[in-house]
């Protein structure tokens, strides 16, 4: 089993930045793709980014595309979310989820393990 506990979430103003961390614990998750999702007050979960295993592939959805970054640090068991330019439809409950193989693709059901999540709260 893998354990995810996100951390680093908050309340910015507009136009700032926020480093998410995703510290999983149980097993190493070396081998698996991570993704991050969020989930806005009244509307369903989406993807944001996800990282294969290596750390050589992301993906990113077209909402945060050039202000997000989602790296990974194998020896550490931690995926990170590097978020700029931050925007009031950025707010959101974040989720770190695990994925028992090397991608990471956009579709949630995808996804083994998760997290329970990080408040992201931008004020306009």
């Amino acid at each position: 089993q893998v354990q995810l506990v996100e951390s680093g979430g908050g309340l910015v103003q507009a136009g700032g930045s926020l480093r998410l961390s995703c510290a999983a614990s149980g097993r190493t998750v070396r081998d698996y793709g991570m993704g991050w999702f969020r989930q806005a007050p009244g509307k369903e979960r989406e993807f944001v980014a996800g990282v294969t295993s290596g750390g050589g592939g992301t993906t990113y959805a077209d909402s945060v595309k050039g202000r997000f970054t989602i790296s990974r640090a194998n020896a550490k068991n931690t995926v990170y979310l590097q978020m700029y330019s931050l925007k009031p439809d950025d707010t959101a409950i974040y989720y770190c989820a695990a994925r028992s193989s090397w991608n990471a693709p956009r579709e949630e059901n995808k996804y083994d393990y998760w997290g329970q999540g990080t408040q992201v709260t931008i004020s306009s």
